[in-house]
């Protein structure tokens, strides 16, 4: 093999010269670490397991690595093709189907470009993610505020899972714990099952939604991403938002902004991510724990209101997962002193007022010229 290798070499003792790299019909294949001999390389190989989204960064989007078979014959009818594919990393949750022909097979281009040579046969083998067959619940939330409300909507209770210390002990940590260095560096070390924050909604990521100004011609959101797991820092990280005024956003600060159109000609979906060797690295819980930016969006006069949460996002997405969303009736709501409705009442107020001084004035003329009784 070359740019990667089985974790596992099997039993070769049946070939007594040029033992192979494994005999298993079953290996499990990683990936080399950068920096590997240049004779076990490969052109897109040694990422060290780790892929960016196409989005991101294409050129790291992509990794090979090159098998040669024994005793598999040398034309097409006698190569097989792979079956059972399983797709561990970055965890579980991938669902592979069967490896199908592709017509023509892949081509290659020689270095100066001057040559193009073609496989025999190529396979393709698509594996598709699902969040339910990850993992059992959901691993991220979202909390929502305004500038024209107090009242901060955070993420619902139990989002990730209940705090339970009963049946669960040890399921969280304190913030303020004497033993939270200890918890952390811990037996459980390096394990992929988060250690969270104790929280009541118990999730490692938490995405605050804050509409934090409105001008005339534009408004401000603010974006914080919060990482309460004390195990995992997520480098590369990314955030999906479906908001309908996507289509009109002006600027973005600190983050990397990428439209997506799922539905053609809807602009309402948006990538964002951290910027290099800035904020591409989401920290462990703590006090770096954190990512932030600001978006500033144009108003469309046709579509913009503040009325019924239309301020806020229809859904987002931390890394593909879906996060958990706040009921849409605690939204933080316009109160009822907003400018529209202050002018109004302002009109009403001063009716009534003429009318209390017409009434005084009529009462003093009546007492005056017919005196009382």
């Amino acid at each position: 093999m070359m740019g990667a290798q089985t974790i596992e070499q099997g039993d070769c003792s049946q070939f007594k010269g040029n033992i192979p790299h494994c005999c298993r019909r079953d290996p499990t294949t990683v990936d080399l670490l950068p920096g590997a001999p240049n004779g076990m390389q490969v052109g897109n190989c040694c990422k060290g397991g780790v892929l960016s989204s196409w989005v991101q960064d294409p050129v790291n989007a992509v990794a090979s690595f090159q098998i040669t078979v024994g005793r598999s014959g040398t034309s097409n009818r006698t190569v097989k093709a792979p079956k059972n594919f399983t797709l561990k990393a970055p965890g579980p949750g991938y669902t592979c189907g069967a490896a199908q022909k592709v017509k023509p097979p892949t081509k290659f281009i020689s270095p100066d470009g001057r040559r193009t040579t073609q496989a025999h046969v190529t396979w393709d083998v698509i594996c598709t993610y699902s969040q339910f067959v990850a993992q059992r619940g959901p691993a991220c939330c979202v909390a929502l505020s305004s500038f024209y409300n107090e009242t901060i909507v955070d993420c619902p209770k139990c989002s990730c899972g209940c705090q339970n210390n009963i049946t669960n002990p040890g399921s969280c940590v304190e913030v303020n714990s004497p033993y939270l260095a200890s918890v952390v560096n811990g037996p459980g070390k390096g394990s992929s099952t988060p250690l969270v924050r104790c929280s009541p909604h118990m999730c490692p990521i938490k995405v605050h939604w804050h509409v934090k100004a409105n001008y005339r011609d534009y408004w401000r959101v603010k974006i914080t991403i919060s990482n309460w797991n004390y195990r995992t820092n997520y480098s590369q990280w990314n955030l999906v938002v479906q908001h309908p005024n996507f289509d009109n956003v002006t600027t973005i600060f600190s983050f990397n902004y990428k439209a997506l159109n799922p539905y053609g000609v809807i602009n309402d979906t948006a990538m964002l991510w951290g910027l290099k060797y800035y904020n591409d690295l989401l920290m462990v819980a703590g006090p770096n724990g954190n990512v932030q930016s600001e978006l500033l969006f144009r108003k469309d006069p046709s579509t913009f209101t503040f009325e019924k949460g239309w301020g806020f996002p229809r859904r987002i997405y931390f890394n593909g997962e879906s996060c958990v969303m706040p009921q849409p009736d605690l939204y933080p709501w316009l109160p009822s002193s907003s400018p529209r409705l202050t002018k109004t009442a302002f009109l009403a107020l001063a009716i009534v007022a003429c009318a209390m001084v017409a009434f005084l004035y009529n009462h003093l003329v009546l007492d005056k010229y017919c005196g009382k009784s």
